[in-house]
C-alpha cells in the first residue's frame, strides 16, 4: 500500500523518518511518497486533507481533526523546547508596545503563534513568514521582535539577537505538561489495523535512528539548511525524545490542554467533536 507523507526538512523529522523512507526497517508492506514542506505549509495542506500522513503544528490540530487522527509516535513534545521571542534591540517584553510593535511569527496556525498569544494576547501587529526568514527579518528592522523555532534557537545569539522570553516557560509553569509542538497525523478514515501498523513503522524508524545515533544519516544532512553538525545534533537531541516514541498519558494530556486553549486564538469549528487519538 502506498501512502503520501508530509514532513518538514528539519533534522528532527528527517532523523525520525529516514529509516522507514529508505528501506532501513521493515515497513510491513507500506510504501511512502514523501514531500518536504515548511510547517505552516503542512498545516494549511492538512486543513484540506491533502496527504495521507502529515506533520502538523499542534496549534492547528482543532482545524484538521475533520480529516485526521493523532498517531502515538513521531511527534515533538518536551520540556525546555519552547519557541523563543527574540529581538535585536529590546531585552524585555516591557520594551515592546502591544499597539505599535510588530512581531514576526512562523505561521498563523503554528504552536509558536498560539503560545505567544496565550502569553501576550494584546499584541496587534503581526506578520507571518517561513521560520528560516525570521531572524533576518528582525535584523533588517522589518519587525521589532520575532518568535523563532527549530534550529534558530541555537543560532540567534551569534547573529546578534537577544532572547526576551522562552514562550514555553509560562506553559510549563501553568500546566505542568510538556510543550506539544507538533504531531504526526493519519487520515481518520483508515481502519484501525492500518493506523496501528503505521504507528509501529514510525516507532521502528525512530528506534533504528537512535540505535545508529553515532552518525547522522545523509537524509538529515542534505536537508539541514546549511547547519553545522553540532547544531543538527543539538536539534535532534532537543526535539526527538521519549515523547517521539510514544505520547503516553502525559503527552496526550498536554495535547488535550493545548486543544482546550487553542480556541483563544482560533475558534474551534462547529460540529468538531472528533476522536483525537488513535487507540
Amino acid at each position: 500500500m502506498k501512502l503520501s507523507l508530509g514532513i518538514s526538512p528539519c533534522p528532527n523529522d528527517t532523523f525520525i523518518f529516514d529509516a522507514m523512507l529508505h528501506g532501513k526497517v521493515d515497513t510491513e508492506g507500506l510504501k511512502f511518497e514523501y514531500q518536504l514542506e515548511d510547517i505552516e505549509t503542512l498545516n494549511k495542506m492538512a486543513m484540506t486533507g491533502d496527504l495521507d500522513l502529515t506533520k502538523v503544528s499542534y496549534g492547528a490540530l482543532a482545524r484538521v481533526l475533520v480529516h485526521y487522527k493523532v498517531l502515538d509516535a513521531g511527534g515533538a513534545l518536551g520540556v525546555g523546547v519552547g519557541p523563543l521571542l527574540v529581538s535585536s534591540k529590546a531585552s524585555d517584553i516591557a520594551a515592546l508596545d502591544p499597539n505599535l510593535s510588530t512581531i514576526v511569527l512562523p505561521g498563523a496556525y503554528t504552536t509558536a503563534h498560539l503560545l505567544f498569544h496565550l502569553s501576550h494576547p494584546g499584541f496587534k501587529k503581526k506578520i507571518f513568514m517561513p521560520f528560516h526568514h525570521i531572524e533576518q527579518a528582525v535584523l533588517n528592522g522589518e519587525a521589532d521582535a520575532g518568535v523563532i523555532i527549530h534550529e534558530n534557537r541555537f543560532t540567534y545569539a551569534e547573529r546578534g539577537l537577544q532572547k526576551i522570553e522562552d514562550l514555553g516557560d509560562s506553559w510549563e509553569a501553568k500546566t505542568g505538561f510538556p510543550i506539544p509542538l507538533g504531531g504526526i497525523l493519519a487520515k481518520r478514515h483508515f481502519d484501525i489495523e492500518l493506523l496501528k501498523k503505521i504507528n509501529r513503522v514510525i516507532k521502528s524508524s525512530i528506534e533504528h535512528a537512535f540505535a545508529h545515533r553515532a552518525q547522522l544519516p545523509s537524509f538529515v544532512v542534505d536537508h539541514a539548511q546549511s547547519m553545522n553538525t553540532d547544531v543538527m545534533n543539538q536539534h535532534i537531541d532537543l526535539y526527538v525524545n521519549e515523547y517521539s516514541l510514544g505520547l503516553g498519558s502525559k503527552g496526550r494530556a498536554a495535547v488535550w490542554k493545548l486543544l482546550e486553549l487553542a480556541s483563544a486564538l482560533h475558534p474551534v469549528p462547529q460540529n468538531s467533536n472528533f476522536e483525537v487519538f488513535v487507540d
